[in-house]
């Protein structure tokens, strides 16, 4: 696995694989240490402001900070990220209940594509990629959907192959949905993007699995 640093933030509990607790660099947002221990992976930091869980008793260094200020813990725990000039972001437990959470974890995301990074924000039902002017494949996921769209105002030369729809050199803007509920081909989906950050988004389809 290309080297990364993982994020686990403090939403909903959602246990990683094995390949990810391996992580080079691991940083537990406020719950998010709970979540770590629980699932037997020990955090290199523990950053937040504790208000959804009591400070920890621990040798593990923290950065504590107050209740009222601009950063979400996990905004915070990217810019420490992006300080120590890691490339590759994952975050796990980022997703729950709470849809401005949700969107602020994707803002949080796009801040760091805009300064060079890849992100995915993994779930059980919901997977999110992140990034700008490059490219991504993703293998075929059985009853999921893919969604592509544009984070920054307009993304240009969006190409998308191995998919039911397929586009080449397209541009895609903020305002307009147009590349919601497309699905693989192929055994893998290929999206690039000239300039733009853009946000690809896998959902597990509810229907299929409760049919």
């Amino acid at each position: 696995m290309e080297k990364c640093c993982l994020i686990v933030s403090g939403g909903e509990y959602d246990p990683i694989c094995d390949e990810l607790k391996a992580s080079d660099y691991i940083i537990s947002c406020d719950k998010g240490y709970i979540y770590a221990e629980k699932m037997g992976i020990k955090s290199d930091i523990i950053i937040g402001d504790f208000d959804s869980a009591s400070e920890p008793e621990t040798d593990i260094p923290i950065e504590r900070y107050p209740v009222k200020k601009d950063d979400t813990d996990t905004m915070l725990a990217i810019k420490h990220a992006l300080k120590k000039s890691w490339k590759n972001i994952i975050i796990c437990c980022a997703f729950g209940g709470r849809l401005d959470h949700t969107l602020a974890n994707i803002q949080a995301a796009s801040y760091a594509a805009d300064r060079g990074c890849s992100v995915r924000v993994l779930g059980k039902d919901t997977q999110l990629f992140v990034f700008r002017d490059g490219n991504i494949s993703i293998k075929k996921k059985e009853h999921w959907s893919l969604s592509v769209f544009a984070l920054s105002d307009e993304c240009r030369g969006v190409t998308i192959r191995g998919t039911k729809y397929d586009c080449s050199d397209i541009i895609i803007k903020n305002t307009f949905p147009l590349g919601v509920s497309n699905a693989w081909k192929d055994d893998k989906a290929l999206i690039s993007v000239g300039s733009g950050i853009i946000l690809v988004l896998c959902s597990r389809m509810k229907e299929v699995e409760n049919g």
